[in-house]
């Protein structure tokens, strides 16, 4: 099983190739980062870090010569894995709103929206939110097996993903209000906290996902 970590600019790949390698042993899984197109449509699962901002993030992709392409073939096309992490959670969505409307990949349909409310800041939490925060499952998911409310994850953004379906909300945290923490259908999944810094949750997720078959 070969596991292409997508290499654009715009990720913490060092963690989490070093994440995905050390969980990869148990399942046999070659993990390469990679900003080859053809490595990206030939893999058997996909991961899309992220850092940054939406707009950033999105061209830094779209910079790279057939690669979004390549992503849609394999994971559209293919039903290959894939999970994205952070903003590459949430250029799943349709639409990013930070500094401007930009169009993301709309495979899972909702806006990315400021978490900066008025809620926020009558209860005086920062932004962004940065840190560790429990988790609050929604609904049952392979990759969430053995994950439980209550557990801990690592979170930094300003900016959430809203789904449009609530089926596509698997779970949440609570940040003056409930901020989304992952979302998912069919073949596809994403994380708004970052699982190669959330220790054994984040371990074990990573672990889900490399034995996931959709």
């Amino acid at each position: 099983m070969r596991v292409a970590l997508i290499d654009y600019d715009s990720g913490n790949l060092h963690s989490a190739a070093k994440a995905f390698q050390l969980m990869g042993r148990d399942a046999g899984a070659e993990v390469v980062v990679t900003s080859d197109p053809e490595v990206a449509a030939k893999a058997d699962r996909i991961v899309l870090p992220g850092d940054g901002a939406f707009p950033a993030c999105r061209a830094a992709l779209g910079h790279v010569d057939g690669m979004a392409e390549a992503l849609r073939e394999a994971v559209l096309g293919r039903g290959v894995p894939f999970i994205g992490i952070c903003v590459g959670m949430q250029m799943l969505a349709t639409t990013g709103h930070e500094y401007r409307a930009t169009a993301g990949l709309d495979w899972i349909g909702g806006e990315v929206v400021t978490i900066d409310t008025p809620g926020i800041r009558d209860m005086g939490l920062k932004v962004p939110h940065m840190g560790w925060n429990d988790l609050v499952i929604d609904r049952p998911h392979p990759v969430l097996e053995g994950i439980s409310t209550g557990d801990h994850a690592y979170f930094v953004h300003g900016w959430q993903f809203r789904v449009a379906d609530p089926a596509h909300l698997l779970a949440h945290a609570d940040y003056g209000g409930p901020v989304t923490a992952v979302v998912g259908r069919d073949n596809i999944i994403g994380t708004q906290f970052h699982p190669e810094k959330s220790q054994a949750v984040g371990l074990r997720l990573i672990a889900n996902f490399l034995r996931w078959t959709p």
